[in-house]
C-alpha cells in the first residue's frame, strides 16, 4: 500500500514510542525535579498493545519505529518489544533512545532481540556536572556506554547534547573532538523551553551557528551527508579526517517542521502528532475494544498541523518532554 501522507504532502513513515513516563534523572530541560504525576500501571500500554499497533500501522507504510520513554531502559524486560516489534512485516528500522545508563548492561541484549542503532543523551563529559543536570548521582560514563553499544554491533551511534548557555556550553569543543576518533555523530541541540521548565529560558540557547563558530577551533568543517540510517531533521557536517560527523538540530532558530515525517504513541496509547501541538488521538481505548485502528490513523494525519508553536511558546498542554519522549 501507497505510503500515507498528510494534509501537506508530509509522507509519515515513523513512529516514536513511548514505553513510560517514568525516568532514573531529572534532567533540566526535560522534567521537573520533583517528578510527575505518574500514569496508573493500568493505563499504560502492554507490550502485546504496543505490538499490535504497530501491526495495524505497518501496512500503510510504517516502517520506522524509535522506542522512548521516559527511560525506555527501565521498564522491564524491554528486549521483549523489541522481539515482537522486529517480527512485524515492513518495520525496517528499529531504534532507542536513551539517557545510556543501562547501556553497558543491555547494549548485546538489545542488539540480540533485533534492536539496531541508539541515540544516546549525554549532556556533559564530567561526573558532577551530569549529577547536576540530572539531578541524579548516578555513576555514569557516556564514552564507556557508546563504546558500548558499538561493541554490541549497534550502529550508527548518535550522542545527543543539548546545549545550555552558562550550564554546559563550554564543553563544545570536547563533544566535537570525540568525532575526531569515533565514528560516532555527535549532534547538538537547541534547548527547547517548554511547560513547567520555564527556568530555563531563550536566554540559555545557544544558536546553531554559535555553535559551529565555537568548535571551528578543531579543523575544517564540511557539510556531510546523513548517517546511513537516521530519520532526523540534523543538519551534518565533518571535520577534514574525522571519523564521526557533528550534527545540529535547531527548533528554536530554522524550524523542520516542512519535512516532518513522524507522529508519535504517548505510554497511555495517545498518537500526537506534532510534539509540542495539541493534537491527539486515543488509540488504547478503540484497541482494548478490538476496533480497527486505521480510520483513526487516517484521520489523525489529516488532522496533523502544518507547524509547531513553540517559538510562541505554546506546548499543547505539555508539561515536560519527558511525557511524549521528546
Amino acid at each position: 500500500m501507497k505510503t500515507l501522507v498528510d494534509q501537506f504532502g508530509r509522507r509519515i513513515e515513523y513512529l516514536r514510542i513511548s514505553v513510560t513516563d517514568r525516568c532514573n534523572f531529572r534532567c533540566l530541560y526535560c522534567m521537573p525535579s520533583e517528578g510527575l504525576e505518574w500514569l496508573p500501571k493500568h493505563d499504560i500500554l502492554s507490550y502485546e498493545e504496543i505490538a499490535a499497533i504497530v501491526g495495524q500501522l505497518a501496512p500503510l507504510g510504517l516502517r520506522r519505529v524509535r522506542i522512548t520513554g521516559g527511560e525506555p531502559t527501565i521498564r522491564p524486560q524491554l528486549e521483549r518489544l523489541i522481539t515482537m516489534v522486529r517480527a512485524v512485516a515492513g518495520i525496517e528500522d528499529i531504534a532507542l533512545s536513551t539517557n545510556g545508563v543501562k547501556l553497558e548492561a543491555m547494549a548485546d541484549t538489545l542488539r540480540a532481540a533485533g534492536l539496531d542503532r541508539i541515540n544516546m543523551s549525554a549532556d556533559s563529559l564530567r561526573p558532577e556536572r551530569i549529577a547536576a543536570i540530572a539531578r541524579r548521582s548516578i555513576p555514569f560514563d557516556p564514552v564507556g556506554a557508546a563504546l558500548a553499544a558499538q561493541r554490541a554491533g549497534l550502529d550508527p551511534i548518535k550522542i545527543n547534547v543539548v546545549v545550555m548557555r552558562g550550564i554546559n556550553d563550554d564543553e563544545l569543543e570536547d563533544f566535537a573532538r570525540l568525532t575526531l576518533q569515533h565514528a560516532w555523530h555527535v549532534r547538538f541541540i537547541e534547548l527547547m523551553p517548554v511547560g513547567d521548565l520555564r527556568s530555563l529560558t531563550w536566554e540559555h540557547v545557544v544558536p546553531s551557528d554559535e555553535v559551529l563558530a565555537r568548535i571551528a577551533p578543531l579543523g575544517t568543517l564540511r557539510p556531510a551527508t546523513a548517517p546511513r540510517r537516521g530519520n532526523g531533521p540534523a543538519r551534518y557536517y565533518r571535520f577534514d579526517g574525522a571519523a564521526g560527523t557533528i550534527g545540529l538540530i535547531t527548533p528554536m532558530t530554522h524550524t523542520y517542521c516542512d519535512t516532518c515525517n513522524r507522529v508519535r504513541l504517548t505510554a497511555d496509547g495517545r498518537l500526537r502528532t506534532c510534539l509540542f501541538g495539541d493534537h491527539e488521538v486515543n488509540l488504547r481505548d478503540p484497541l482494548r475494544r478490538g476496533e480497527d485502528l486505521v480510520p483513526l490513523y487516517v484521520q489523525a494525519l489529516a488532522e496533523k498541523p502544518r507547524e509547531h508553536a513553540l517559538l510562541q511558546m505554546k506546548v499543547g498542554g505539555l508539561r515536560a518532554l519527558s511525557e511524549v519522549g521528546g
